[in-house]
């Protein structure tokens, strides 16, 4: 393999269509999250499964995508980001294909596992790779698009299955949310091997055993509770694995540092967390999607469940968000790469608004909904969200070394990850701790969802109120004086 050197003020001419591919993987990733939720009613009664097979079949894609994060983050660092990236979208579609297949609860709980995993493999290559292919002045709108791609995946997933599973084409019904992904993995696969850069990985990097039993162990710990935990009624286990993600956490930075002094490879790169935009940012995205989680989730059971919206409808009632984040990676191509820490701050608010008026809309509700009356606020906090993440991820990694990209990308959607996670479960437990409060005190229908969505809506709102009081510490990343221009990486090796 001959090798050459490209600096970083060459910009790779087809990285506008490599975006294309690279979020056209992750949106299949980041849908199938959601996108599973509508049919597991239909699930349960075709396979006659038990309620934890059913909470499993979702939870199942969730923990081992956590898991994968950081170990395949590292991988890719190593062999190349286009080579893990197309490996992992044809895992991606291949396990898609044989959840489509399932005949039974198991086969289809164990092809989800091994979703999540490919998932793992594919979603830090993304950051990654934008990292690379872009020039520093367009590296923001590229991350904005990032931001826009996450958003719609979120909406479309509801809407999409209810839209998949009602057309019931050649009588396959729910299958079909999983067979979808077939023909998107093999054109984006396709399209990749001709489009994508061949980054070339880094030899150098080796295997953290040891880093990646660690690191797994306390993300199992912290991400296994929160995903199970309600459902369980959160016995005294489940606090105490979260309570034991402290110190082996503690245990995994002594031992990364232990490596990092004798000039062993480590699975997460202690100076990442030394830099003070890397570890802020983490927090932030990990508080940005507690925040965003611990929303959506309570504002689709108070429409589904407490005002019997279908799926597709809830959907459609939640689009104006989606149309908001299209908006705000518009208007973030006017600030160029400027004042990052204003726009967290700004995107911070604009998204406590939207979700300050739907609180006060909510609370006028009598016993029918206009769908109509929340698209003003849905659609500024869609804004605010797109400003708040792809300000954060740019930030975040602008001073992440080439050969440590993929295990920083990985890290901060760890992050990301265990904030849906802390989000869902908060926020789940505000929602339905008053809703049943509500009922115990002979509160009709829907006065007791109109009450636990007001409840739901303070921790949502706190959320988002820390993620504009910590992007205070951040630092503003000098911005680029002309196009493709930096002074903080070194050149990278690229396969020709």
């Amino acid at each position: 393999m001959n090798q050459m050197t490209k600096p970083e003020t060459e910009a790779h001419p087809q990285r506008w269509l490599a975006l294309v591919l690279l979020l056209a993987g992750g949106f299949m990733n980041i849908m199938d999250v959601s996108v599973v939720n509508v049919a597991l009613p239909r699930l349960q009664e075709v396979f006659h499964a038990t309620s934890s097979q059913i909470e499993w079949v979702a939870a199942a894609y969730v923990l081992a995508f956590a898991l994968g994060l950081l170990p395949l983050g590292r991988l890719g660092d190593r062999v190349g980001r286009k080579h893990m990236f197309l490996t992992g979208i044809a895992a991606f579609t291949f396990f898609s294909a044989t959840c489509g297949m399932a005949t039974n609860m198991e086969m289809l709980i164990v092809s989800r596992v091994l979703q999540g995993i490919s998932s793992a493999m594919i979603m830090p290559q993304i950051l990654a790779s934008v990292q690379f292919i872009f020039p520093p002045r367009e590296r923001m709108h590229a991350f904005s698009y990032f931001g826009l791609s996450a958003g719609l995946a979120s909406i479309a997933g509801p809407v999409a299955g209810g839209l998949l599973i009602g057309a019931n084409l050649f009588d396959l019904g729910w299958r079909w949310i999983f067979l979808i992904n077939v023909p998107v993995g093999l054109i984006v696969i396709a399209a990749g091997l001709r489009i994508l850069p061949h980054i070339a990985g880094h030899a150098n990097v080796r295997n953290d055993w040891g880093g990646i039993v660690l690191a797994s162990v306390t993300v199992f710990c912290l991400a296994f509770p929160l995903v199970e935990g309600h459902s369980l009624g959160w016995p005294t286990w489940a606090f105490a694995l979260m309570a034991l993600a402290a110190p082996l956490a503690i245990i995994f930075a002594i031992y990364e540092n232990s490596r990092s002094r004798h000039g062993k490879s480590q699975l997460l790169p202690l100076d990442l967390l030394r830099d003070t935009n890397f570890s802020i940012g983490s927090a932030i995205l990990m508080t940005i999607f507690a925040g965003a989680m611990g929303g959506f989730l309570p504002i689709t059971l108070f429409l589904q469940q407490g005002f019997a919206f279908t799926p597709l409808k809830a959907g459609l009632t939640m689009a104006p968000f989606a149309v908001g984040v299209l908006a705000g990676s518009q208007i973030l191509r006017l600030f160029g790469a400027r004042w990052a820490r204003g726009r967290i701050i700004l995107g911070a608010l604009a998204y406590c608004a939207g979700m300050l008026i739907m609180r006060f809309i909510v609370s006028g509700v009598g016993d029918a909904i206009n769908p109509l009356v929340f698209g003003v606020p849905l659609f500024f906090s869609g804004i605010g969200m797109n400003f708040c993440i792809a300000t954060v991820m740019r930030t975040a990694m602008a001073d992440v070394p080439h050969k440590d990209a993929g295990s920083g990308s990985g890290a901060l959607q760890t992050f990301q990850n265990l904030g849906s996670a802390f989000g869902i479960a908060i926020a789940g437990q505000i929602f339905f701790s008053t809703l049943a409060a509500q009922f115990a005190k002979g509160a009709a229908h829907h006065p007791a969802f109109i009450t636990a969505m007001e409840a739901a809506f303070i921790f949502n709102i706190s959320a988002f109120i820390a993620v504009g009081i910590l992007a205070l510490f951040m630092q503003d990343p000098p911005t680029p004086s002309h196009a493709g221009q930096s002074t903080r990486q070194p050149p990278v090796p690229v396969e020709v």
